[in-house]
């Protein structure tokens, strides 16, 4: 028995030496840059790598397909149906005119006019735009992590190893890597802003609140291995307006405010998420509400506009879809953030889904879930674009204007604009969008108000 306590002490001491030097690599490579915004790097060396590999493995894939004869799945990008912009009575008129010969001279209803309908029921039946906003985007190309393409399969040693190996780096390296950096982020987070939140009200305390806000978003950015570039940084939100911005991840507070400091508007939490409000909101002006609250939307809009008026407050930071899309597109905007009346910046935020998906299904997978699979990805590779501020114009309302900020932003991110709630992810489609059409298709046949009266 004595003679194993050599042997103890010096896996003792081997354990105690290696994890001085992991959190030595930690302090030095990773949380020190963090606390000064600077960077080594690392991350995208990194990158680079893995873009290399993935390219590899693609082909390798396409090469033993064809050799086994295996037919490739290409995900339908734009759609598996070729829609051309056109309005209802354009498309009538084409099949009353292929039909009958004769072109809508006169407003009355033709049997033919069934057919749009039936046409258009059956296209969204089978290539629904809204439906699969809600689901992972596909890929072409294989990044190693089998629940990200559908050709994956048994096709040499070498790809299998490659991604048994891969596995073993995700989930035995830098799983433990990013809970141990998303852990200290969280940890500063609380201590610090309780710390700073005793201070008196001043510069002194603003000063300190923003940089121990930025420092702890940063570590917890590199605790998903997160690759960022920021675009037209001459934009970012200024005090007293409001930043909006697409959203596709719970993460897209961190990203947004790793680069400034904001004002966040929320529902109260229980457990740890609000020990981390109360923390925040000591140390920084954010606007949490009850859950009672929640649902007054003219507390809501009256709480929101006093803090946009005081131009000394932290621009308010909102997504107005009011729920996660899956990077592809933009969904309606809810009109309350565009009724306050205050400088809107847009903010357009694309992620890159090669490294890892980073859109949250949350009708699917719990949070935890999600953390976990975004923890075991290669990594979070995004763009962020700062629009130029826009303000409301005399002639708008609030629906207006919120629909041109998302055409903006959809614009600049590459995105499909969408004129669908978000809220279809749960609910049924509202009657006011069946009147709608409905009324079209009237207007058609019996012709506007002026008309009837001329005639």
């Amino acid at each position: 028995m004595f003679l194993l306590l050599p042997f103890d002490s010096l896996v003792v001491n081997l354990l105690g030496i290696s994890i001085t030097v992991l959190f030595t690599l930690l302090l030095v490579f990773i949380i020190v840059p963090a606390i000064f915004g600077v960077s080594f790097g690392i991350r995208k060396v990194y990158m680079k790598t893995l873009l290399k590999i993935f390219q590899w493995a693609t082909l390798r894939i396409e090469r033993g397909a064809k050799e086994k004869n295996h037919p490739l799945y290409k995900p339908y990008v734009n759609g598996i149906i070729a829609k051309e912009p056109t309005s209802l009575e354009e498309e009538i008129k084409e099949i009353r005119r292929s039909g009958s010969g004769k072109a809508l001279d006169t407003p009355e209803f033709e049997l033919s006019d069934i057919f749009y309908f039936c046409r258009k029921g059956i296209e969204t039946i089978m290539d629904d735009e809204v439906t699969k906003r809600f689901s992972a985007e596909e890929l072409e190309s294989w990044n190693l992590l089998s629940r990200t393409n559908y050709n994956f399969q048994y096709i040499s040693l070498r790809l299998t190893v490659l991604w048994g190996l891969g596995v073993l780096i995700r989930y035995c390296f830098l799983l433990p890597l990013r809970i141990a950096l998303a852990f200290t982020g969280i940890s500063l987070l609380v201590t610090g802003t309780t710390v700073v939140g005793y201070l008196p009200n001043g510069r002194c305390k603003d000063f300190l609140s923003k940089h121990v806000h930025l420092m702890c978003y940063r570590i917890c950015v590199r605790a998903l291995t997160a690759i960022i570039t920021y675009h037209d940084r001459e934009n970012r939100p200024q005090n007293g307006g409001i930043c909006v911005a697409n959203h596709t991840s719970p993460i897209d507070v961190i990203i947004l405010a790793s680069d400034g400091y904001y004002a966040m508007v929320g529902q109260i939490h229980g457990g740890l998420m609000g020990v981390i409000q109360r923390a925040m909101v000591k140390a920084c002006p954010h606007v949490w509400f009850e859950r009672s609250e929640v649902k007054d939307r003219h507390l809501v809009a009256r709480r929101l506009t006093e803090h946009v008026q005081d131009k000394s407050k932290l621009p308010i930071l909102i997504f107005p879809e009011g729920t996660c899309i899956n990077n592809t597109s933009v969904m309606m905007f809810k009109k309350g953030s565009f009724e306050i009346g205050a400088t809107v910046y847009p903010v357009a935020i694309k992620y890159d889904p090669q490294f890892g998906d980073a859109f949250w299904n949350s009708s699917k997978y719990g949070m935890v879930t999600y953390l976990l699979r975004m923890m075991t990805s290669w990594a979070i590779v995004c763009s962020v674009w700062y629009l130029p501020p826009m303000t409301r114009q005399p002639e708008e309302d609030a629906v207006q204007f919120a629909n041109r900020v998302k055409s903006a932003i959809a614009r600049q991110g590459g995105l499909v604009d969408l004129l669908w709630d978000g809220g279809l992810k749960r609910e049924k489609v509202k009657d006011a969008f069946k009147e709608e059409q409905q009324k079209l298709y009237s207007k058609m046949i019996v012709g506007s108000h002026e008309d009837r009266s001329r005639s």
